[in-house]
């Protein structure tokens, strides 16, 4: 994002940086409860429950001294007794969701309120408070402290005490944070970590917007539109993180929802982006405010009768299972992978299986995949492109799908580079990097250093002349 002022030194609030009525609609901001242990709100706490104690200076200390076996206990008793401890707490941290959306804790009667609009103001992509400093917000993936005076640790347990519910101000006693979101308005919504560090308190505020960039905003070939309105299949989103991946899906799901009567699920960890109904129907559920994990929400997933859905990240077997079934059930599930090539999505893939099952699972993937798309932002040699997306895309058509079927996956590579996969709207990394040089949007040193095939980009940047 680009910043509206400088931002060498400290982001002035100045008088626009006062809540102003129009903007602020602090009224209709509703804190939702996020996983707590169970029945935390309902019970008192018993005196041999864990906790950790709150306070402006000195370190977190665990007060628990229950359910510790006998120092002279057998080992075997001592096991058995570490047992039913840990059965013990596991019952008692079991996560459980509440929803109250009629409960509020205005911000804006705190100097809280104030950062968070600063947050929104200077379009940050984070707000990072900790006790005695001043509040900073991420602009362009560094921290910028705000022209105002430091939050003092009284103050912020003062901030605390008014924005948590009676039941989060547990959780932060017994589990030393808290996580919750707020509804700032209807465009913007924070995804909030209360914790303590050293025993003094800290919040991380994430800025999640609903303002999503259309596909010519983001660089991004036309071919991705075709890839989003694919009928049913998988597509998946390859990178590391920070590569973009959340923004390029949430552009591909808005062209869906502006074309399509669908109803589009997605389960994400957290939401990233607030859509917006157009002529899709979409039900965003966030993993430990709406639904407690991805097991459950990928278990309700057919009875809430999706055509297309969002599985946030492809983390493990189950997650990956549940999205090939949809697959093959008809729905267009979109997922994002931790990679660093399209070729190389295949082996992350396969590694999360056992090995008697890799096969089968290949054979399903054959048939399922629609596309691989991985992407890395590189910093362009323009003022106003802070980054551009260098991409890689692998369409699936019969080729592709015999090298899959035979385990030739990493041959692919090459076929990347062929007339008939450039034809077919396909691009490989090193290609999408000379065409950035090309244009003038990178620097060659920045392709250099972004290939993993240096000698081969080097020869094909020499025919530029």
């Amino acid at each position: 994002m680009l910043c509206r002022q400088p931002v060498s030194g400290p982001v002035r609030m100045g008088r626009a940086f006062a809540p102003a009525s129009s903007r602020i609609r602090s009224n209709k901001g509703n804190f939702l409860i996020s996983p707590s242990p169970k029945g935390a709100a309902a019970v008192a706490e018993p005196s041999t429950k864990p906790s950790v104690k709150l306070g402006v200076n000195g370190a977190a200390t665990n007060t628990s001294g229950a359910n510790r076996p006998p120092a002279n206990a057998a080992p075997e008793k001592e096991a058995k007794s570490m047992n039913r401890t840990a059965e013990h707490q596991a019952e008692q941290y079991a996560p459980h969701v509440t929803l109250d959306p009629d409960q509020k804790h205005d911000p804006h009667a705190t100097r809280f309120g104030k950062f968070l609009q600063a947050a929104i103001k200077f379009e940050a992509s984070d707000l990072i408070i900790k006790s005695g400093q001043q509040p900073k917000i991420r602009l362009r993936g560094a921290l910028k402290p705000l022209d105002t005076p430091a939050v003092t640790g009284d103050e912020f347990m003062s901030i605390a005490q008014h924005i948590l519910s009676e039941e989060q101000w547990k959780d932060l006693h017994r589990l030393g944070s808290v996580d919750f979101a707020y509804d700032y308005d209807d465009h913007n919504r924070f995804r909030v970590n209360l914790f303590q560090a050293r025993g003094k308190l800290s919040v991380a505020c994430r800025l999640i917007t609903s303002k999503i960039r259309r596909f010519e905003e983001l660089y991004l070939p036309s071919i991705m539109a075709e890839i989003a309105m694919q009928p049913q299949g998988i597509v998946l989103l390859c990178g590391v993180t920070g590569s973009g991946k959340s923004t390029t899906i949430a552009a591909m799901l808005d062209y869906v929802n502006e074309r399509k009567s669908v109803h589009i699920v997605t389960i994400e960890d957290p939401i990233e982006y607030i859509f917006t109904d157009k002529k899709a129907t979409i039900n965003q559920r966030e993993i430990g405010i709406d639904v407690l994990d991805f097991k459950i929400a990928l278990r309700a997933l057919v009875r809430e009768n999706p055509d297309v859905v969002l599985v946030g990240e492809m983390r493990d077997s189950e997650t990956f299972e549940a999205a090939l079934h949809a697959a093959e059930t008809g729905h267009l599930v979109f997922g994002t992978i931790h990679s660093s090539s399209t070729t190389q999505t295949f082996s992350r893939i396969y590694d999360l299986f056992a090995h008697e099952e890799r096969d089968q699972v290949r054979k399903i993937l054959a048939y399922q995949m629609r596309a691989f798309v991985y992407q890395k932002l590189l910093p362009t040699l323009h003022e106003k492109i802070h980054r551009i997306p260098a991409l890689e895309i692998l369409i699936n058509n019969g080729v592709a799908r015999k090298y899959i079927l035979e385990g030739r996956e990493g041959e692919l590579r090459e076929y990347l580079m062929s007339v008939e996969a450039t034809q077919q709207g396909m691009i490989d990394f090193n290609g999408s990097l000379v065409k950035l040089v090309e244009d003038e949007y990178i620097h060659m040193r920045v392709a250099m250093e972004a290939t993993p095939n240096p000698d081969e980009l080097m020869m094909r940047l020499k025919k530029l002349g």
